[in-house]
This record gives C-alpha cells, sequence and structure tokens, in this order.
C-alpha cells in the first residue's frame, strides 16, 4: 500500500489525498468519520481533505445527510492524470527550447573517439523528423544503414553521397568520383550530415594515420547551412557529371582537371 500511495504522491496528489483516495475506494459511499478510521488520519484532516477531493472532482459527495462521498473511478483518475502529465510534456517540449537570451548562439562542439562518433550520428539520424543528406564512406554507412532505412521507412527524405562503392536501396544515392584526393586534403575518411536543416555534424571518422576520430557537432543554424550547402553541391555535380560526361571532359578535361586548375592554383 506504502507504494501505491508513493505513486499517488509522485502524480500530483498530497499523502493524505492518497490515503483517503485508497479509504474511499476501499468502502464507499462512506462518511468523513470513516474515512478517518479507515484512512488513520485525524478526523478534522479527513473532512479537509474530502473537501479538497471534492474541488479536485477526484470524490462525489451525496445530497444526504450526513454527507458521504464515493470516489471517481481509478481508470478514470489515471486517464485524466495521464492526459494532464502528457500535455504539459508536450507543452515543455516545446517551449523550454525557446528560452534562450537574445545574444545566445548555439555552440560547436567536438566529439572524439571512434565510438562515440558513430553513436552521435545514431542519434542525430534517430531524432530526424523531416530529412536527412548525408555524405559518407561504406565502412560507415554499414554500421549507420539501419537506422538511415528506418528514418526513410518513417517518411523522412533520405538523400546519400555515396564516397565509394557501395550498395543503397533506399532515398537517392549519389555516387561520388575522384575521391581519392579528397581523402588526401582530409588526411582520412570523413562524413558530413545534416538533419532537418537545424543539426549538422563533419569530420573525420577513419584517419589515414593513427589519430583519433573528430567530428563537429552543432546546431548552430548558419554552420548547419554550410554542411547541408556542401552535401547538395556534390550531389548537383555529381548528377551533371552524370549527365553530360562528355561536354565536361571536352571543356574541363579528365578528372575536371582544368576546372580545378582554374579554381585551386
Amino acid at each position: 500500500m506504502d507504494e501505491i500511495i508513493e505513486k499517488l504522491k509522485a502524480i500530483g496528489l498530497n499523502e493524505y489525498q492518497s490515503k483517503v483516495y485508497i479509504a474511499l475506494l476501499k468502502k464507499f459511499p462512506a462518511t468523513g468519520y470513516e474515512i478517518a478510521k479507515l484512512s488513520n488520519i485525524p478526523q478534522s484532516r479527513a473532512y479537509d481533505t474530502l473537501k479538497t477531493l471534492e474541488n479536485m472532482h477526484i470524490a462525489v459527495p451525496s445530497n444526504t445527510k450526513p454527507v458521504t462521498y464515493t470516489p471517481i473511478k481509478p481508470k478514470e483518475l489515471t486517464k485524466r492524470y495521464k492526459r494532464k502529465i502528457d500535455s504539459t510534456i508536450n507543452f515543455l517540449e516545446k517551449k523550454l527550447p525557446d528560452i534562450k537570451e537574445d545574444n545566445y548562439i548555439e555552440p560547436v562542439l567536438s566529439i572524439n573517439g571512434r565510438t562515440k562518433v558513430i553513436e552521435k550520428i545514431e542519434e542525430i539520424i534517430k531524432s530526424a523528423q523531416k530529412n536527412i543528406f548525408i555524405a559518407l564512406f561504406s565502412q560507415d554507412f554499414k554500421y549507420l544503414e539501419t537506422h538511415l532505412l528506418d528514418a526513410y521507412n518513417r517518411g523522412l527524405d533520405v538523400k546519400i553521397v555515396k564516397y565509394d562503392n557501395f550498395i543503397c536501396n533506399f532515398g537517392k544515392s549519389f555516387q561520388h568520383s575522384g575521391i581519392r584526393m579528397l581523402e588526401h586534403y582530409f588526411n582520412g575518411k570523413f562524413v558530413f550530415l545534416s538533419a532537418d536543416n537545424s543539426e549538422g555534424l563533419f569530420g573525420i571518422t577513419q584517419p589515414l594515420k593513427n589519430d583519433t576520430p573528430e567530428v563537429i557537432w552543432t546546431k548552430n543554424p548558419e554552420i548547419v547551412f554550410l554542411i547541408k550547402a556542401f552535401t547538395v553541391h556534390d550531389m548537383y555535380m555529381i548528377d551533371i557529371q552524370e549527365n553530360f560526361p562528355e561536354q565536361l571532359r571536352y571543356f574541363y578535361g579528365a578528372g575536371l582537371k582544368k576546372l580545378r586548375d582554374k579554381i585551386l592554383h
């Protein structure tokens, strides 16, 4: 019985209210005197508590003298408090994130270590609600495929840049070329990820040397925009190369060498 009292207190009733409600369930209709004896609380407190439960619409008084009380059914009580708790949680989920100083800037945080990096990527994918733009290698894809597929099956728009050859049978994927050059620039295999235009991550997941994998994670909207823009730009270029290979080779040479030389030298 003590455990039930504690759980009733957890949803908002105090100790006397919990004891009186339990006593009413044992015997109803009942007078204040009877409830005081059943609940083992002072008679004056029993009457006060019954009046409070009446105001809370948990105990219903009779029109007789002496007044007797009947409790609402347990299912009605739990349903009512469940609605109240759900409503409160929904309100807090919407309003708490907006409580920030006017000049607040979302931080940019570093995450180190292979396990922590993969776990963070999984967390972002699981919490996404609208879209996911990700660019990655096959070694990372095999750890994330299940979560990406689940996001796709939840109705999310999932678009993937494949930095090397792997099979992806869901969403929209784009096969990158010339990735060796990028691996050299980044000193290893890397990932770019944006979700819902509100959360982003990028960095090295598999360094070329024995360095520790390290990525940057943020909800800073400007940086998230840049991460998505980088990934989307890759998708644009991949699609153009697939549809106009001869024209691009004619103007820019194999592997877009003339274009790279024009921009990087």
